[in-house]
């Protein structure tokens, strides 16, 4: 990547985020300020979809995880740890909030 922001570093980021299968987003709290995080999030969105954009919320405690559903942020799955129906163990998994479904992260990543 270049050292400073230009077309040809947004070009770069288009042709990356479109050629990916899955786009992950890793989220902190200061995501919701950045200048990046929403032009790359609508940049995969317009690729990809709702659907094949997760967040990966960088946070290890569950209230300091609600600036994840701020905004624009909350409209997309996230990554949790958790028990997941028809797993004996905890697993990875993309949880979709709205429709209360989840898939595994692996599997989630494997998709078409």
């Amino acid at each position: 990547m270049p050292p400073y922001t230009t077309e040809e570093t947004a070009g770069l980021l288009k042709s990356r985020i479109r050629q990916t299968k899955r786009f992950v987003l890793l989220a902190s709290k200061n995501s919701k300020d950045s200048r990046w995080v929403p032009w790359e999030l609508g940049v995969a969105d317009g690729y990809k979809g709702l659907t094949k954009i997760a967040l990966f919320p960088a946070s290890d405690s569950a209230h300091e995880q609600a600036w994840a559903s701020w905004e624009y942020l909350g409209l997309y799955r996230r990554i949790v740890w958790g028990d997941l129906q028809g797993h004996q163990k905890r697993v990875w998994m993309v949880l979709d909030e709205k429709r209360n479904t989840a898939t595994e992260l692996s599997e989630w990543l494997a998709g078409d």
